[in-house]
């Protein structure tokens, strides 16, 4: 009987990553995105190959700080997009793009989320997937989110300005 339970549950999971992977797939590219903001950061930033003219600071901060060179692309092509001209990695600092990893304490990081909610900063959480206490965190700070927080799988990124509260899971 206990090994049915078991089986039973393995199903259960396999289902709910199944629905997560179609939520997914039904934005790939942007295609049925209804926020031209999102849309926009879609094809700009995560499909974008390469690097637009200009300083690679923030990308080589980011590599430094263990970013992987995919997703270091992707926040330097953020970066340009949006136009933030300041940027930190684990930084406490009012900045306007806050990109924080693991190396960041839960409440840490809940304070630096709550510090730029009031700044009108972004904020981008690394590896929203990458242990079941970071997924938990991931998942609270999305809800209470006042704005448009964007999961792309390898990121949350937290937008604090004048969009509704949305939250897509490309």
């Amino acid at each position: 009987m206990n090994g049915g339970r078991r089986n039973i549950r393995r199903l259960t999971g396999r289902v709910e990553r199944l629905g997560n992977r179609l939520a997914r797939a039904r934005h790939f590219r942007g295609h049925g995105v209804h926020s031209p903001f999102v849309y926009a950061l879609v094809r700009e930033v995560f499909m974008r190959r390469g690097f637009p003219a200009g300083d690679r600071a923030f990308y080589e901060a980011l590599r430094a700080a263990g970013v992987s060179a995919r997703r270091a692309a992707e926040l330097q092509n953020l970066l340009h997009h949006c136009g933030y001209a300041t940027f930190g990695v684990n930084c406490a600092e009012a900045v306007e793009l806050n990109v924080l990893t693991h190396e960041m304490p839960a409440a840490e990081t809940l304070a630096l989320v709550h510090g730029a909610e009031e700044r009108g900063a972004t904020v981008c959480l690394m590896g929203p997937y990458d242990s079941q206490e970071r997924t938990e965190l991931c998942r609270r700070i999305a809800e209470a989110h006042p704005s448009t927080s964007v999961d792309n799988r390898g990121y949350l990124l937290l937008f604090n300005n004048h969009l509704p509260k949305q939250h897509f899971r490309i």
